[in-house]
């Protein structure tokens, strides 16, 4: 993870593509404007309101499903007027999440007190993140964010020991996860086959797909004795 991290001081910096604001879907729908980003986002507040009820006695999973909760207003947000400053509050909550998550994994396959312990200055990293792009218009660290997890997660999860059943939400996951970001980079030419869905509001559900698999694993888990 350190060299990891260190290994983003040799990379140039990556400043925000500002062709990433124009979405292709800009219709309003029942006086919403941008309707389907915005109202997409549903699905998360519900997945994250569910998680938040159901797992609310650990410090890790509170920030899971907070993350994700508030992900929903934050991405909603920001799509109902988008500009820097509402990517801002779309990207925060997705960093805790994405942090919390690693510190999970860590928590059930390598050491659980080194997991818990992480949680805390990884949630720092993933402040730091949006507080550099901010200020310095560079997205590398936010860059490590969400792929370090996304690359990290699946391998400790095939090769470690589990401490519980339910692998195969964490693979799943990662994977549905990875199509939404397909589907966010081709938003226009998804949405020009019939003009009916943009690819960034299939990214939205399929991410919230995601998020579900990630709330059954917790759901259904049964520990491995």
């Amino acid at each position: 993870m350190g060299v990891s991290l260190a290994a983003l001081l040799l990379l140039p910096p990556i400043v925000q593509d500002q062709y990433y604001l124009q979405f292709a879907d800009i219709r309003t729908m029942c006086g919403v404007p941008n309707g389907w980003n915005v109202l997409s986002n549903i699905s998360f507040i519900v997945i994250g309101a569910i998680g938040l009820v159901q797992f609310r006695n650990d410090a890790t999973t509170i920030v899971i499903f907070a993350g994700i909760f508030m992900t929903g207003f934050g991405s909603s947000y920001f799509h109902w007027s988008p500009d820097n400053d509402g990517l801002f509050w779309d990207r925060l909550p997705i960093a805790l999440a994405f942090m919390a998550l690693l510190a999970a994994a860590i928590q059930e396959r390598l050491d659980a007190k080194a997991g818990a312990m992480l949680l805390w200055p990884l949630l720092v990293i993933a402040i730091a993140s949006l507080l550099l792009w901010r200020q310095y218009g560079d997205l590398r660290l936010y860059a490590w964010v969400q792929f370090f997890p996304l690359l990290t997660i699946p391998v400790m999860f095939l090769l470690c020991t589990p401490k519980y059943t339910g692998t195969i939400y964490w693979i799943a996951a990662a994977a549905i996860y990875a199509v939404a970001k397909v589907f966010e980079h081709f938003d226009s030419a998804i949405f020009s086959i019939g003009h009916i869905v943009s690819g960034h509001t299939l990214k939205h559900l399929i991410a919230a797909a995601a998020c579900f698999a990630i709330l059954r694993y917790f759901q259904t888990r049964q520990l491995i004795t």
